[in-house]
């Protein structure tokens, strides 16, 4: 959530700050500022609602002429959206700006002490006690007064900073909030995502916890937290810039959608050699895989949802105890966890907050972690102990779709690998699934060539109040997904249950008209969830069903079928989840919502 970005060098900064906010409006945000140095002043310009009216104000950044310059897109958690309380924030002399993505946890205990030392503030924002507290500590020399900051500010933060009279400088630092930085012929960048810093360079540096840089035009220098001069590795981006942008379709959410196959292909292709399924990136041994007791997948909102699914199918097929818990619970009932158990955490972004404090509880507590994340150099993927990327490429849109299916790619090749190496499953068994899994790219393709029929079917209910998605075993796990994409995008009340839970007080939720979505993939389970649909439908519901090929008998309960290829059991969930999106996604751009950009919500969770 929120958006940063800074420069300094020969250009005029402003233009270059609001191009690359708006690469980065996808994270989400609801006001925008900047603040660039006019060669006497720091200038501030500020505004709530969409980029758009920044850069109406500033007129594309022409009134407001320098070389330095930070900029920033808020999402509110302390104040209201407004003009007072969008960044950038000042010091009370005006001398000193400051842009911060994060949550100071103790802003309230930093905001009295400074008050009692003279200092006024104009906010309500936790951010505004930076710049006041880098004054309290500033004596020229900055990098000093950050360092102080640094051991005094509790929480997260990414901050980009100017001072007035150090004009051939910008500084950055960053806890638990992503950040990097970049070089090119013209000047330096900060940003804290790579899309803002593509157009301009391919070569950028991850900042790491706790660590300060200081840019000029023509070189970047990193310090750890007592201002001691670091050495930084740098990252070359392989991905072109223009899987960023929409290339032709109306959102970034469809475009993503019909990016899936792909996605799928590259995540697995480079794990399937000589029919077997080979993940290097986990560094155990088969000896180390049969060794362990337990596996504890931790993950939030739709990550958390592909944990459900890897539950199913790692119990199933490797025969191994799974637990999955959402990231922000498993932080804080005191989880009892041992040396033989593999900690998996989730995560598109790599830096969703409370995923990468529950990796550092599983360190804490001697556990291994693997990651399975889409951003190289995040800060999940610089901590765990190994890493799986799932090479799902840029993802835009706030609403995941691509990420989410590459992610159960990676928990289905670990299944496989896992059931093989624990002698569950012979060498033949494991072929079968890969040449299934080989599959699913075209079979997802099959699906997106019958979004006409989901774009019609969605029509109908663009004005629904209420909707239900039900199901068993794995298909619980896909309910709970397709239910997220539609309420996050639509704003339409949606819930998933498991189907047997019903009669157990959902039921009486149901009257006429009710849309309930039935997912039924599971052979062994669709009698029982036959009689599930029966039950809504007696009671006034219209069933809709997604289940596989061949299927007819469902066609006597439900009212309306979706049907997907013939594939594994385990696998289904790839092939299900596709009408599920179309659909959330149909009725949004039904309701004339911004499909990309759903209120209150941002694309990478930061903050608590």
């Amino acid at each position: 959530m929120c958006g940063i970005v800074g420069y300094i060098g020969k250009q005029q900064a402003a233009e270059i700050i609001l191009n690359g906010l708006e690469k980065l409006e996808y994270r989400g945000y609801d006001s925008a500022g900047l603040a660039v140095f006019d060669g006497e002043k720091i200038n501030i310009s500020k505004s709530v609602g969409r980029l758009k009216a920044l850069e109406e104000l500033t007129h594309g950044g022409e009134t407001m002429p320098g070389n330095i310059g930070i900029g920033h897109t808020r999402w509110a958690t302390h104040g209201e959206p407004s003009e007072t309380n969008a960044h950038p924030h000042l010091n009370s002399k005006g001398t000193i700006a400051v842009v911060h993505n994060g949550i100071i946890e103790n802003y309230i205990k930093l905001r009295n002490k400074l008050t009692k030392k003279g200092y006024e503030f104009k906010s309500e924002t936790d951010t505004e006690v930076i710049p006041q507290l880098i004054d309290y500590y500033y004596k020229g020399d900055p990098l000093e007064a950050i360092s102080k900051v640094i051991h005094r500010v509790e929480g997260s933060y990414s901050l980009g900073i100017i001072f007035e009279d150090h004009p051939g400088e910008i500084f950055a630092a960053r806890k638990s909030s992503p950040l990097i930085v970049g070089k090119n012929d013209s000047g330096s960048f900060i940003g804290s995502d790579v899309p803002a810093l593509l157009k301009y360079t391919r070569k950028v540096y991850y900042i790491g916890e706790e660590e300060i840089v200081r840019l000029t035009p023509d070189e970047i220098n990193f310090y750890d937290a007592d201002g001691e001069e670091i050495e930084k590795q740098i990252t070359e981006i392989k991905w072109d810039a223009n899987a960023a942008e929409k290339g032709g379709y109306d959102h970034f959410m469809l475009k993503e959608i019909f990016e899936e196959p792909k996605t799928v292909r590259d995540t697995l292709n480079p794990r399937i050699r000589d029919g077997r399924v080979m993940i290097e990136e986990l560094n155990m041994t088969d000896e180390e895989i049969r060794d362990l007791r337990k596996i504890v997948i931790v993950a939030c909102g739709s990550a958390y949802h592909v944990g459900v699914s890897a539950r199913y199918v790692l119990e199933g097929m490797a025969r191994i105890p799974v637990e999955v818990d959402v990231a922000s619970e498993f932080r804080y009932r005191n989880p009892i966890l041992s040396k033989d158990e593999l900690v998996i955490v989730i995560s598109q972004s790599g830096e969703t907050a409370d995923t990468l404090e529950a990796l550092r509880l599983a360190h804490s507590s001697g556990c291994k972690v693997l990651a399975i994340v889409n951003v190289v150099g995040s800060s999940i993927a610089r901590e765990a102990d190994s890493v799986m990327y799932t090479w799902a490429g840029p993802e835009i849109s706030v609403a995941t779709t691509k990420a989410y299916s590459a992610q159960l790619i990676a928990a289905y090749l670990i299944a496989i690998k896992f059931a093989y190496a624990r002698d569950m499953i012979s060498s033949a068994e494991m072929k079968e699934y890969i040449e299934d899994l080989k599959k699913l790219p075209d079979q997802i393709d099959l699906l997106l060539g019958g979004k006409e029929r989901m774009q019609r079917f969605a029509n109908r209910y663009v004005a629904a109040r209420d909707v239900f998605y039900i199901g068993r075993g794995i298909d619980y796990a896909i309910a709970l997904e397709g239910s997220l994409k539609l309420k996050e995008i639509s704003y339409i009340h949606s819930e998933a249950y498991a189907a047997g839970e019903l009669k157990h007080g959902t039921i009486s939720l149901i009257e006429d008209g009710t849309l309930v979505v039935s997912v039924a993939t599971q052979k062994d389970l669709y009698q029982k969830e036959i009689s599930n649909m029966v039950e809504v439908k007696t009671r006034g519901a219209f069933v809709m069903a997604v289940t596989n090929e061949g299927n007819s008998e469902i066609e006597k309960a439900a009212d309306y079928v979706v049907y997907i290829p013939e594939t594994n059991k385990y696998f289904a969930n790839s092939l299900a989840i596709i009408p599920l999106q179309l659909f959330g996604y149909y009725i949004s751009v039904g309701r004339g919502l911004d499909v990309d950009h759903p209120r209150n919500l941002a694309k990478s969770v930061t903050v608590e």
